[in-house]
């Protein structure tokens, strides 16, 4: 007499669920070999792009941009804490070795996106930046923009209203001394404003703070200094994609 293990075993709605399910695995095996595929093919078309010498200069001007960003944010962030200015936890400053491990990685990523924005847009307009490109007029903008920030931890005025005038003046300054450009403004108030965004979410979240804060919870004169600093890492940028070299056309 057959066991009744057999018959379960044997039944046909059993056997139509194994077929099902060998199915559905054969469907998601096709389809994640589809997937992988496309994507060895995204690595691939990657890798032969970086290989080319346009991606080798690509890649060489993101890692300027990123060591020039993180460096200027390491210092003027530091000259900031110095000053009282911005304030992090006691547990960011005693278990980490610089004020805010994350800030120079952050900015630096920032720089680098910013820094291959410029050029991107230029050429798009077709309106290719030509004033003062040289590498003195890239360095005195690097210089003032130092100041501005400086001058913001310096300077003591009444009240922080006459401080972010004062500020919003010589950030519109750099921009005419060293930019003029349309593209350059508009990118520099976006900058200013999504960075100044990114601020206020940062510090309602208690990761740092700012003393007299007067602008919900930060400084007024900060998206002066996000502006100016948009146009700053633009001239570097800018000045950078100079040197790309261009497509070699076949008669």
């Amino acid at each position: 007499m057959p066991k009744l293990e057999d018959r379960c075993w044997s039944c046909s709605c059993t056997r139509g669920r194994h077929k099902l399910d060998g199915r559905s695995a054969a469907w998601l095996a096709a389809k994640v070999g589809e997937a992988m595929a496309r994507v060895n093919g995204l690595l691939g078309q990657a890798c032969v792009s970086l290989a080319q010498p346009r991606g080798r200069h690509l890649v060489r001007r993101s890692l300027v941009l990123f060591v020039v960003g993180a460096f200027l944010a390491l210092v003027l962030n530091l000259l900031q804490i110095q000053r009282n200015v911005t304030l992090f936890p006691e547990e960011v400053l005693t278990a980490s070795f610089s004020p805010a491990w994350w800030v120079p990685p952050c900015c630096g990523t920032a720089a680098a996106v910013v820094g291959l924005l410029y050029p991107c847009i230029d050429s798009h307009l077709g309106e290719p930046h030509k004033f003062k490109r040289e590498w003195a007029s890239v360095m005195r903008c690097i210089a003032v923009f130092v100041g501005i920030n400086h001058a913001s931890a310096k300077l003591d005025f009444a009240n922080n209203v006459q401080l972010s005038l004062t500020l919003a003046a010589l950030s519109l300054g750099l921009w005419w001394t060293f930019d003029r450009s349309r593209s350059g403004l508009g990118l520099g108030i976006t900058i200013a404003f999504l960075a100044t965004l990114i601020a206020q979410l940062l510090v309602y979240n208690g990761v740092y703070q700012y003393t007299s804060p007067d602008f919900l919870y930060i400084r007024s004169w900060l998206p002066c200094i996000f502006f100016s600093g948009g146009v700053t890492v633009g001239n570097i940028g800018r000045q950078l994609a100079m040197g790309v070299p261009e497509k070699v056309h076949k008669d």
